[in-house]
């Protein structure tokens, strides 16, 4: 039985090229949380290196824990000097008296829901942070998504996200309420960064071929479903216009939960 949260294995290579990075800013954002550059970053996740990349540029040494061999073979190939640990983060041993810094890219819905924000306050220092960012993908180009949701309600109707509530300012993310709700945590603010990404047809039908919801559909439906999108796409101009949201969570590490005994 494939599992969901390890199908991106199959197609690394293409998860590498097409899927969108992050911003250096973020990882201003996140040191600036920290007080200072830590002098070892921990990922949760890690995937081919999408979230590893603006924190090796800024030269801090990564530890990346990633579960699937094939994403972690073009991680390891990307960033030869970066310690990569093939393991699920349930089953990651922290070092003696944890990390400063934890982060987590589009990969904390992945980890055992019940058990992560134990495990992460586990991992780090007392006044540690821990980081969980992701993109959030909007249309840019209303009548373009009508097209692409028709096909989506013709060949895979379990796929349409439901209507989005529009809100006149910034809204919490879901990691974000998750943080502030947790009593392992303090300190806990968002920040997020917007950008445009620009698709032409072929590179967003290759984009959407690394979700994992794409991929767990049969190969007959996804390719029905794939024509569609491109003949829609194709057919409003063949540039697919993603208004990217990419939002970062933040929260500080309680040194003591509740009463001392």
């Amino acid at each position: 039985m494939r599992q969901r949260r390890l199908v991106f294995g199959e197609v690394a290579g293409e998860y590498e090229d097409v899927r969108a990075g992050y911003p250096d800013e973020l990882v201003t954002a996140v040191f600036d949380h920290l007080g200072r550059v830590p002098e070892r970053v921990v990922e949760v996740g890690a995937g081919t290196g999408k979230g590893t990349e603006p924190f090796v540029a800024r030269g801090v040494p990564v530890t990346c824990v990633e579960p699937d061999p094939a994403m972690a073979a073009v991680l390891s190939r990307r960033f030869p000097d970066a310690e990569v640990v093939v393991s699920r983060f349930e089953d990651w041993t922290p070092p003696p008296g944890g990390v400063p810094l934890l982060v987590c890219g589009q990969a904390w819905h992945w980890v055992d829901e019940a058990s992560r924000l134990a495990l992460a306050h586990a991992a780090l220092r007392p006044g540690g942070v821990l980081a969980l960012f992701g993109h959030r993908y909007g249309a840019g180009d209303p009548p373009m998504e009508a097209a692409v949701n028709e096909a989506y309600a013709r060949e895979a109707p379990e796929l349409l996200d439901p209507p989005r509530q529009h809100s006149p300012g910034p809204t919490a993310d879901w990691m974000t309420t998750e943080l502030a709700g947790s009593p392992l945590f303090d300190d806990v603010t968002q920040r997020d960064f917007r950008r445009i990404e620009r698709y032409p047809t072929e590179r967003y039908i290759r984009l959407l071929n690394t979700f994992s919801p794409h991929r767990m559909l049969p190969e007959d439906r996804r390719a029905r479903l794939f024509a569609g999108i491109a003949a829609a796409v194709d057919a409003h101009g063949g540039v697919v216009e993603i208004d990217l949201r990419t939002v970062l969570a933040l929260g500080v590490s309680r040194g003591t939960v509740g009463p001392s005994c």
